[in-house]
């Protein structure tokens, strides 16, 4: 049995998906419902929303009948329903770092001498020892990951993805194909948070960006930039690291010390994997390499940090060995991941698009995305801030790229795993803001407010849960 403690989160429940195509019974908490774990309901995994132990010992208790009465009773001779935790080692349980320490099923697992991992311990041990891309970034990775994935899948590879997003194509945040015959070849997004990257030792690393986030985690910069390249050593040896053309100084020392290969990507004819962004929308473009040349694609996904991340996804799948033919058809196919550039709605009269972005750099490109494929329409932004540490680090380069948008609603703070920091609100941003059209609110005013506004487009930006938000802005505009 395995058990997930954040079973919801977007890397818990890829795992969880995986375990259960393995026919390992899969359960797990969570804090509340949500459309991804009503979806992993559906599938067969028992998940409860409660800090509950009676939950869990009945978890635990089926488990121990259904041994019996699959003609195991001899092996379990001695455990009983009083005696459960006599289970401990035909259980596992993995955690994710957003369940804090006093959580009352994490301290019963300790207390009962359960065996318990971090979401990235797990990942480590899934994909060692198999042909593995991992593709880690401050932004971006979601992405990358899920076009190469994409690609490997549509071109015969026998491809698994555990990605921090989900694909369109697929409905999941996981993916498995079983080609017959197929190269095998893990697809896993490497996340930095907790250092949790750490875990994996790719044959083919991506790196997309390094921009300073998680301070609370590094403390500096700089810190997190050390994790970077600690994580591009922990590369198999002969591999490949793929890096944004920008990005390469930061890994001198791989080269030098003749660890694999290093390889660079982006739109400067330098590089060694050339995207040449062309047509409109910002959605054409060429691909060149010393091996490739691909002319006039069309990613059906918009702007030009997608025709970048398109250019790392097709230069990580020409070193797998996929071939130019099968590249084009996989990226024409390709329709996105959901809450990254996702159009809710595209008429006449308004257009709503929501984006994951969380970070300045993030904001960013998404403003300047769709200021390239909306040309002289009015941006109204609706901003919800993810952790007080990251509004508090980051305020400054928050009010600046908000600026760049013609209105702000800027919604509380989605805290995540944090608890309150003094003096840090979403007012801590606007005040720093130059723009005169952005208010502060909070969630229950903010239907009113939108139904003031003679909005044109109108994005929802944030990483909390600002998207459950979508469907009541919807029926405003229907």
């Amino acid at each position: 049995m395995i058990y997930f403690l954040g079973i919801g989160g977007i890397g818990m429940s890829a795992l969880a998906r995986y375990f259960k195509t393995t026919d390992k019974r899969v359960s797990g908490y969570d804090k509340c419902p949500t459309e991804l774990t009503r979806q992993m309901e559906t599938e067969d995994i028992r998940i409860h929303y409660d800090e509950n132990i009676d939950r869990v010992t009945k978890e635990i208790s089926d488990v121990f009948k259904s041994n019996i009465h699959s003609g195991d009773e001899a092996a379990n001779t001695g455990k009983s329903d009083a005696n459960l935790n006599n289970f401990s080692d035909e259980i596992l349980v993995i955690r994710t770092p957003a369940v804090p320490d006093d959580h009352t099923e994490l301290k019963w697992f300790r207390d009962n001498h359960f065996t318990i991992i971090k979401r990235a311990e797990a990942l480590g041990m899934i994909t060692r020892g198999k042909f593995t891309v991992a593709v880690a970034g401050t932004h971006g990775k979601t992405s990358v990951s899920s076009m190469i994935a994409h690609i490997l899948n549509t071109s015969g590879c026998n491809c698994t993805a555990f990605l921090g997003g989900i694909i369109m194509n697929y409905d999941s945040n996981f993916v498995m194909s079983h080609a017959a015959g197929g190269k095998e070849i893990i697809v896993a997004e490497a996340d930095e948070y907790d250092r949790s990257f750490l875990n994996l030792s790719p044959d083919i690393a991506v790196v997309t960006a390094m921009d300073a986030d998680h301070l609370d985690i590094y403390g500096s910069a700089g810190n997190m930039r050390n994790a970077y390249r600690e994580f591009a050593g922990k590369i198999k040896k002969n591999g490949v690291l793929l890096v944004r053309s920008d990005l390469a100084g930061e890994f001198f020392s791989f080269r030098d010390e003749k660890k694999g290969k290093l390889f660079t990507y982006g739109f400067s004819p330098d590089s060694d994997f050339t995207g040449i962004p062309a047509g409109k929308e910002g959605s054409g473009f060429s691909f060149r390499s010393e091996k490739m040349d691909i002319r006039n694609m069309e990613l059906p996904v918009p702007g030009r940090h997608n025709l970048e991340n398109a250019t790392a996804a097709i230069a990580a799948a020409s070193i797998c060995g996929v071939q130019p033919d099968d590249i084009i058809k996989s990226l024409v196919s390709f329709t996105g991941v959901r809450r990254r550039f996702e159009y809710h709605i595209r008429n006449d009269n308004v257009i709503m698009i929501d984006d994951y972005a969380h970070h300045p750099e993030e904001i960013r490109a998404l403003v300047s995305a769709v200021r390239e494929v909306h040309p002289g329409k009015k941006i109204t932004g609706i901003f919800q801030p993810h952790l007080y540490s990251r509004t508090r680090d980051f305020a400054d380069d928050f009010a600046h790229v908000l600026d760049g948008m013609d209105d702000v609603i800027l919604l509380d703070i989605y805290p995540a795993r944090e608890k309150p920091v003094s003096g840090v609100t979403s007012a801590l941003i606007a005040d720093k803001m130059k723009l005169s059209g952005k208010i502060v609110i909070n969630k229950n005013e903010l239907m009113d407010e939108i139904r003031k506004r003679k909005v044109e487009v109108l994005l929802t930006i944030g990483a909390g849960d600002i998207d459950t938000l979508i469907p009541g802005i919807k029926k405003i505009f229907s």
